[in-house]
């Protein structure tokens, strides 16, 4: 076993005995073995199953800019992250000041985490088949949200529609922002493979 592969299985198992996640395979990385790699391998007439592209990391950011004068703001938008994640988020920080909005450099703007692995899949998996269902008036994804190297961004506008976080024990709305970041060489294999997957992206 490589020793990617290794690294993989060891915080797979790590999360599942955390609790992050349930103690099964992940659907979505079943499905891209099993699914998405054959039928991306026949469309796109690739020989060697190592050219069809894969999923790399998932970034979410949640902006906070009040959390610079309030650190309890901050506090529950990593708490809200985590939950949603499975995984501690770290705070962004400032880069520059900004008079305007009373922002200064090093002052806390928000939050983010970067998944990979077992709890990139699992993420993913609810995001597509659970999260986004249930966003009011939802008739799939802008297919126009690729950056043109094969990575997909796309903003959440309340954090409510994930099942783990309670509306009662929420203490503002908040919106996110989601990027997928894939080894696609450009947007055609990108969308092809995040519409294999289950990414309910809209054909227009």
């Amino acid at each position: 076993m490589a020793k990617k592969e290794k690294k993989d299985t060891a915080k797979e198992k790590q999360a599942q005995s955390d609790g992050r996640i349930p103690k099964v395979q992940s659907r979505l990385k079943t499905m891209y073995f099993e699914k998405a790699v054959p039928e991306m391998m026949k469309e796109f007439g690739w020989k060697n199953p190592n050219q069809v592209p894969r999923l790399e990391k998932v970034i979410l950011n949640m902006g906070v800019g009040e959390g610079s004068r309030d650190i309890k703001i901050i506090e529950a938008s990593m708490k809200d992250l985590s939950m949603i994640t499975g995984q501690r988020p770290v705070v962004t920080r400032a880069k520059k000041s900004v008079a305007a909005f009373k922002i200064r450099t090093g002052m806390p703007v928000g939050t983010t985490v970067t998944l990979r692995g077992i709890l990139m899949y699992h993420f993913l998996d609810k995001l597509f088949a659970i999260a986004l269902p249930r966003v009011r008036d939802f008739s799939g994804l802008n297919p126009n949200s690729f950056d043109g190297h094969g990575n997909y961004t796309m903003g959440i506008k309340e954090q409510i529609v994930f099942p783990e976080i309670s509306y009662d024990e929420v203490t503002k709305v908040r919106g996110l922002d989601i990027t997928i970041v894939t080894t696609a060489v450009n947007d055609a294999e990108a969308k092809s493979l995040l519409t294999h997957l289950g990414c309910p992206i809209r054909s227009k």
